[in-house]
């Protein structure tokens, strides 16, 4: 039997993709909101695609702030977008 691919939906665009093919943000016990790259992190994750474009949507649409039930910043969201461009 073949191995079921873990799909997660991205948090900009709304498109379902494998688990591998993202990127994960994750909402720590302390209210931070990091990268994480392993994604084996503990946290309330979402899943964003590996393309500036979807952070931009993210971003606009609200996305991350509906996940984590909480306001996100702009420099934060700055931060993110400087990690993003040097993991891509």
């Amino acid at each position: 039997m073949a191995k079921k691919i873990p799909m997660r939906q991205c948090v900009g665009c709304g498109e379902m993709k494998s688990k591998k093919e993202m990127m994960r943000v994750i909402k720590t016990a302390e209210n931070a909101v990091v990268l994480d790259m392993t994604g084996k992190k503990n946290g309330r994750g979402a899943y964003l695609c590996m393309t500036g474009e979807c952070l931009a949507k993210a971003r606009k649409n609200k996305g991350l702030e509906r996940s984590f039930k909480m306001s996100i910043p702009d420099e934060l969201y700055e931060k993110l977008e400087k990690e993003f461009n040097e993991n891509a």
